[in-house]
């Protein structure tokens, strides 16, 4: 009885397993420019984007994922892919992305000095884009809470930010969550992620953030929080 115990236990085992090497797979494997189309045109139709784009897949040892000033292309470094564990996450960065190409293609001459305006305040842009693409991931279907842990798994932490492009990846997660406690707050109920090392590790790491948000809740307070 024992023996056939540990084996049905085994096979269940490794059929979770499998089950979970193939979504890894299919983000790293052969079909993972089916997959980036597939992402990408769903969130872009389910938002009602009208602007064209193309989704390109590059092979870069860096990771990242980038839209084109000049072409307004979205590119992902396939490197990336390395980190992303289910398609959700991969929807993440790209409805990030998507948010930049809406503002490329906005204000005189269709977006033609956008880029030259992001360039003088890239970090309110970026954060801007992390909260637009959650809304972005809700029409489309998508876990807005997969932003979080697609965060928490690329971006850096270095000391500070100031002479640097992008926010500290503390600040840009902190933000994602307070714009999805108050805006999608059902999603932190109904969550998925909860028991995801990934996203434990930014409730581990987030707690006085969470905090500042907490106590600006209960005081209703419309104050910015200056995150860590």
């Amino acid at each position: 009885m024992k023996k056939i115990l540990s084996t049905l236990i085994f096979s269940l085992l490794l059929i979770a397993n499998s089950a979970l090497a193939f979504e890894i797979d299919y983000l790293k494997g052969g079909k993972s420019e089916e997959l980036l189309q597939k992402v990408g045109y769903r969130i872009l139709n389910a938002n009602k984007i009208p602007y064209r784009t193309n989704f390109v897949l590059a092979q870069k040892k860096q990771i990242n994922a980038s839209t084109s000033c000049r072409n307004k292309t979205i590119v992902l470094y396939d490197t990336t892919l390395r980190y992303l564990t289910t398609e959700d996450e991969l929807a993440a960065i790209l409805a990030h992305e998507i948010s930049h190409l809406v503002d490329l293609n906005q204000g005189a001459f269709n977006g033609q000095f956008a880029c030259f305006t992001q360039s003088f305040a890239p970090k309110k842009y970026e954060l801007k884009a992390d909260k637009r693409a959650v809304d972005y991931l809700v029409s489309a279907g998508y876990h807005p809470v997969a932003e979080i842990v697609a965060l928490n798994k690329i971006t850096d932490q270095p000391r500070y930010d100031w002479n640097l492009s992008h926010p500290l990846g503390s600040k840009r997660m902190a933000s994602v969550y307070e714009y999805i406690y108050s805006k999608y707050p059902q999603y932190l109920v109904e969550n998925p992620y909860k028991d995801n090392v990934v996203y434990q590790n930014f409730l581990l790491t987030s707690r006085e953030n969470r905090k500042k948000l907490q106590d600006k809740v209960k005081t209703n307070s419309n104050r910015q929080i200056n995150y860590l």
